[in-house]
């Protein structure tokens, strides 16, 4: 009986195996979207050192050749609480792949009990008894039309757009690492200027009061310098702020307590320069590597895959149960090949009367599937105005700080000009006033130029989507697939 029962069992099994693979899932299958784009960009880069040749974006922060920030961009990378919490959600959604897949196979579980008991001798014998039992459980939901497979492609594209996800919070990082460290340079730079400055200031005021003492001109002349020495002495707690605030923003970016690394960047370093030439490619190639974009095609590929699910639920289900196992009256005949049962039961269900909601399920999904379509071409839509306004601005800003560059040069002949003329006696203090205020200004503009440059740069590069190629999201997430299922 047992052996022909373990036959049946198997044939049952293999022939419902053999429906189950030959039988096509039911619902829509996934084909990627179609997305046109044009062959170039539309933004004007004449001069402005961009070269529209393939772009190679692994490591594109070392075109700035400064080692502080090399070593700013490994530490963010393994410190970075974002990027680890990323890194967690893919192990989240590797573990909800196998939950998915665990459908897909019986579930086997084990059963025993022991029990003694005694009648009562006014209602029964009086006897006591006892009885032991050990046997198997199975249950299996063979997937004839395909609700798990799609189950499981879905739990697939979740995990691709899990993996996604930690690029796109890669790039990011990158990018907010380089921006913060350009702008302490760039406050670092600011205050050498405004110290400078007023320095010079400080200078003209003592000029302006050894000549008022010596009756060569009026007070006025006197508080005007010092009003313009304590506006440009107003200018400086500001702007140590901003330094004080860049540098703590580094600190949290690469996972340490504010405040950790200013030690280390006190010390005054120059604007890191862009290079002569920054290559970015073609549109289609930049959208190939956005993680957003790919992101949002994994998640339209899982929503597809869904409205599979609920169509599933349309059809009916086999589900194939059965038991094998031991009993006995003493715990030393339990293992007794005459003590042995087993069962087979082979049930089926299928949806009658609803009232709609299965197929307004399915209605639902397929509006889920069709959002993720629109965000996703929403997504294309953005990253390319991302890219553009990012070429557009560096560009821009290089027109605008090579402007600028003539101004300080014209301002400094000013200033020369008209202190020169007011020592003469040839002309008031108001036109040295002006030139030294204008000086500062322009000075103060420039360095601020040159730091937006660098940092538009950086914009594009994330624009682009570069940074993450050669990094793998799957680094330390978990132990490799085929790892034992329970």
């Amino acid at each position: 009986m047992i052996n022909f029962s373990r036959r049946a069992s198997l044939l049952i099994s293999a022939g419902l195996t053999a429906i189950t693979i030959g039988c096509a899932a039911v619902g829509p299958n996934y084909k990627s979207p179609a997305t046109t784009v044009s062959p170039s960009w539309n933004s004007k880069t004449e001069g402005a050192g961009i070269s529209r040749t393939g772009a190679d974006l692994a490591g594109w922060w070392t075109v700035l050749k400064d080692p502080q920030l090399d070593s700013l961009v490994s530490r963010a990378v393994a410190g970075n609480l974002d990027l680890k919490k990323a890194r967690s959600r893919i192990r989240q959604a590797r573990a909800q792949r196998i939950v998915a897949r665990s459908s897909l196979f019986p579930s086997l579980d084990f059963s025993g009990s022991a029990s003694r008991s005694r009648t009562s001798e006014a209602t029964g014998t009086g006897n006591t008894g006892e009885l032991y039992n050990a046997g198997f459980d199975a249950v299996w939901e063979v997937d004839i039309f395909g609700g798990v497979r799609r189950s499981v492609e879905a739990s697939e594209a979740d995990l691709d757009a899990s993996r996604e996800d930690w690029r796109d919070t890669l790039v990011t990082l990158l990018s907010e690492t380089a921006l913060n460290y350009i702008e302490v340079r760039t406050y670092q730079t600011r205050i050498t200027v405004a110290e400078s400055s007023l320095k010079a200031q400080a200078e003209t005021y003592q000029l302006t009061q050894w000549r008022c003492d010596a009756g060569l001109s009026d007070r006025l002349a006197v508080e005007q310098a010092r009003y313009n020495l304590e506006s440009t002495r107003s200018q400086i707690p500001s702007l140590n702020t901003g330094r004080e605030e860049a540098m703590n923003r580094l600190a949290v970016l690469t996972g340490v307590q504010p405040g950790a690394l200013h030690k280390e960047l006190e010390k005054i370093s120059s604007i890191p320069a862009p290079p002569a030439s920054a290559a970015i490619g073609i549109p289609a190639d930049m959208l190939r590597r956005r993680p957003d974009v790919r992101r949002a095609e994994r998640q339209f590929a899982a929503q597809t895959s869904r409205v599979g699910v609920a169509t599933a639920d349309l059809y009916p289900k086999l589900t194939l149960s059965g038991s094998i196992g031991l009993e006995a009256l003493s715990a030393g005949n339990l293992f007794s090949v005459a003590n042995g049962f087993w069962s087979i039961v082979a049930g089926a269900t299928a949806p009658v009367f609803h009232a709609g909601a299965l197929r307004q399920k399915v209605e639902i999904q397929s509006a889920l599937q069709e959002q993720a379509l629109l965000q996703y071409e929403q997504s294309v839509l953005n990253a390319l105005e991302e890219v553009e306004n990012a070429i557009i601005s560096y560009a821009q800003e290089q027109a605008r700080r090579d402007a600028l560059r003539e101004s300080v040069n014209a301002a400094q002949q000013a200033v020369a000009f008209s202190e020169a003329k007011y020592q003469a006696g040839l002309s008031d203090f108001s036109a040295v006033l002006d030139a030294q205020r204008s000086l500062f200004s322009f000075n103060d503009q420039l360095v601020q130029s040159e730091g937006t440059v660098t940092s538009n740069l950086v914009r594009l590069y994330k624009a682009l989507g570069g940074g993450w190629e050669s990094l793998n999201p799957d680094a330390g997430t978990a132990k490799p697939d085929g790892n034992k299922q329970s």
